[in-house]
């Protein structure tokens, strides 16, 4: 969907923006953002020392950029969930930062400046996040991406045996003070950002009593600055028990919450250890959320031991009834370190490590479903839920569960761009055009507040249809 928006990327690189603004101020840094535009050799060569982050999903690019700089002879600095669950697998990098930077960046500091350090940096325990600054927004240019991140908490309380969260972050939610969050907002202002902030916790209610302390802070942020920025962010799905915290959200701007919802099967949820879907109606808590003003984007999982081959119906129905018109469907994959991880290892089910994709038709340890089966099913549930037909009607039933409530965005220049585009593109060119115009034509006629919500689900679904016509 980036054409439609003028945009380069959807998101900048937060961990590397923030490590940034931890070394020294006269040390001259430059970012370079692989997915805004490519590694040059002149950058390398500039450099005394690369700093490179990453996630699983970037192995072979990480790997690339670090052959490189190993060929032009500058030493590299590695860091992200890439290298803290794996820094074993890259020999050809000769120094590690393992986990979060606030415990050793001052040792690393001194250690570069010295020219002496080490090969591997690991901080102690859980560093406090009070002392994390502001990111370097000046080293990037702000209107080349979708929409900025900002980080509130690190952590989760709850201990899915497939996410590694708890690995890197921990049990116990680590929470910026208020008034962090809001200089981080008044910097991103000071760029130039007008437009949707991307709350990048994990679990952004894992700390529900400072969940609110902030969304109060924010209410009154708004007021008072009169800034037209909205929010998403992560949550699990027992926000729904919550009213107040929905008020607050709904009040300080937030539009969109990912749920984890992971399948409707009680028995893989069990299995899993997401007992906190297991306790409540997973159709309902959605609905309480769009009726509160929020649209959920969902996050599902095919391929855990207890499936059947009815799984992918089951799938399918659910999130067809739900209204949930962003589904990011994946094959379950074990994770280095993480708990489902061990126990596959000890069942000596193993077979390789995850690629890190979400949409990748890949599963990488030894399934009870047979794997031929499970790979067409998730290959055939991924197309239907993203054939027009079944797309534009999960649209409508969402925008008749959804209630808009809150503030009002504004209305950028580039959202004008996306809505002329799509009317072409979605409109005349590709299958589906009339779902597309009986669903602007319905919803400008009985609800136009949901108008606008309408037009951008409808652009998503061009990027869903393409991803899943890859598989």
């Amino acid at each position: 969907m980036l054409p439609f928006v003028a945009k380069r990327a959807a998101f900048p690189p937060l961990g590397l923006l923030t490590v940034a603004a931890m070394l020294p101020a006269d040390w001259e840094l430059r970012l370079v953002d692989q997915n805004v535009a490519p590694l040059s050799d002149e950058q390398v060569l500039w450099a005394d020392y690369v700093f490179l982050s990453a996630m699983i999903v970037h192995r072979d690019s990480a790997r690339e950029v670090a052959l490189r700089c190993a060929a032009l002879g500058r030493p590299v600095v590695a860091g992200g969930p890439l290298f803290t669950t794996g820094h074993a697998g890259f020999p050809e990098i000769p120094h590690f930062v393992c986990g979060e930077a606030e415990g050793v960046i001052e040792e690393l500091v001194g250690d570069l400046a010295r020219g002496a350090p080490k090969a591997l940096y690991r901080a102690a325990g859980w560093p406090d996040v009070h002392t994390t600054p502001v990111p370097r927004w000046d080293l990037l240019e702000v209107r080349d991406y979708v929409t900025m991140p900002v980080q509130f908490s690190r952590g989760c309380p709850f201990e899915c045996e497939f996410c590694d969260i708890v690995v890197m972050n921990g049990r116990v939610p680590r929470t910026k003070r208020p008034a962090q969050v809001l200089h981080e907002l008044d910097a991103l202002r000071s760029a130039g950002w007008r437009d949707m902030v991307f709350i990048v916790d994990d679990n952004f209610i894992g700390n529900r009593k400072r969940a609110k302390e902030l969304l109060r802070e924010l209410i009154e942020w708004r007021r008072r600055t009169r800034a037209p920025i909205g929010f998403l962010t992560e949550a699990s799905v027992n926000l729904a028990e919550d009213e107040e915290l929905l008020e607050l959200m709904v009040h300080a701007g937030f539009k969109k919450v990912f749920l984890g919802i992971e399948t409707p099967s009680l028995e893989s949820l069990e299995e899993c250890g997401k007992r906190q879907n297991r306790k409540r109606d997973l159709g309902e808590a959605t609905r309480i959320l769009q009726r509160a003003g929020l649209e959920v984007m969902g996050g599902f999982i095919v391929g855990f031991d207890s499936d059947r081959e009815d799984i992918f119906l089951r799938q399918f129905e659910f999130i067809q009834r739900s209204g949930i018109v962003t589904a990011m469907v994946g094959l379950l994959n074990a994770l280095p370190q993480t708990a489902l991880y061990r126990r596959l290892v000890a069942e000596g089910r193993m077979l390789a490590e995850s690629c890190g994709n979400n949409t990748e038709a890949a599963v990488n340890f030894v399934t009870r479903l047979d794997r031929g089966t499970l790979i067409r099913g998730y290959r055939d549930l991924m197309r239907k839920l993203y054939e027009p037909a079944h797309y534009y009607r999960r649209i409508g039933t969402f925008l008749a569960a959804y209630r808009p409530r809150g503030p009002r965005l504004r209305l950028s220049p580039r959202d004008v761009r996306a809505f002329v585009a799509s009317l072409w593109l979605l409109g005349v060119k590709q299958r589906g055009r009339l779902a597309f115009w009986v669903l602007l034509v319905r919803t400008l006629l009985a609800s136009p507040r949901k108008f606008r919500a309408a037009v951008e689900l409808a652009i998503l679904g061009h990027h869903f249809r393409r991803v899943a016509l890859r598989l």
